[in-house]
């Protein structure tokens, strides 16, 4: 498997996939509504995956752009709630995804790696979560028309995998996404744990995110599945147990010490080998 459409690559974790994926020998057709900076790599082609026969196109072959992929890795999307209107997020997002799949599908595509979202555990915990850190083993609760569309996207993707036993869909639950620059906010939060309770003071390096896509690519996995993919250190300086002791006393800790993350990770960690490499506290 070396070539491989990554949509969605103008953005904040696109760029860093593109990056990471040219950068360990795979050939990389991507695509946007938006081109990329000059002199970064890969194959570019714009396009709009909310319609169908452009989404056919890119898997199966653009002139003068090579041919069919091997695989996709599907990170377009309005990527937050409040971005743009309910109706225009979900009509965006969940229509996007399906003809993405559906592409994958009639084309052959075996391999598909998309970007859920954290938002499916019950963001922004106004109800709180069951216990943490939070997993994958409680079903999903949205609580946007953002992450509700996630949440359609992730049954999508079981159903197209049931219908399919060869087709491996993997869904990585990715955490706000943030690269080093953005690093320099972080020590103006220490004061306020309430600025980032929403999703439990939980971050990921958007290297880290790159390397858990091509993690995802690579693994022996058929079927669908889903991931928590965080860092493992959560964005403050205070213990995460102090943490949830002060702005959530009433759901159940399991086992955190020091600053680790709250979003956990084990799952990613035991099944496709995803270990964070980066954190803010090196670079802050």
């Amino acid at each position: 498997m070396t070539r491989v459409l990554v949509t969605g690559s103008s953005g904040k974790l696109g760029r860093a996939v593109v990056r990471h994926l040219v950068s360990e020998g795979y050939d990389v057709l991507a695509t946007d509504r938006t081109a990329p900076a000059p002199g970064t790599p890969g194959t570019f082609v714009l396009a709009d995956l909310t319609d169908a026969a452009q989404v056919f196109d890119l898997v199966t072959g653009v002139d003068e752009r090579g041919g069919r992929v091997d695989a996709v890795v599907h990170l377009a999307a309005v990527p937050a709630p409040g971005l743009v209107t309910n109706t225009a997020t979900f009509h965006n997002n969940v229509p996007a995804t399906f003809n993405v799949f559906q592409a994958a599908r009639v084309a052959g595509v075996k391999k598909v790696v998309w970007a859920s979202s954290e938002t499916v555990l019950g963001l922004p915990f106004d109800e709180e979560p069951p216990y943490a850190p939070v997993d994958e083993e409680y079903p999903v609760r949205p609580n946007s028309t953002y992450s509700m569309g996630k949440a359609v996207e992730e049954e999508m993707a079981r159903h197209f995998a049931r219908w399919d036993p060869e087709l491996s869909i993997i869904g990585l639950r990715f955490s706000n996404v943030m690269e080093p620059h953005d690093y320099a906010t972080f020590p103006t939060w220490q004061g306020d744990p309430q600025v980032r309770r929403w999703n439990l003071w939980g971050y990921i390096d958007a290297r880290d995110g790159a390397q858990a896509v091509q993690r995802a690519l690579e693994t022996e996995l058929p079927g669908f599945e889903a991931f928590i993919i965080a860092n493992a250190d959560t964005v403050m300086e205070t213990d995460s147990a102090d943490l949830m002791a002060e702005l959530f006393p009433n759901v159940p800790l399991r086992g955190v010490e020091g600053t680790r993350t709250l979003l956990g990770i084990d799952k990613a960690r035991r099944l496709l080998g995803f270990e964070p490499q980066h954190t803010w506290r090196d670079e802050a």
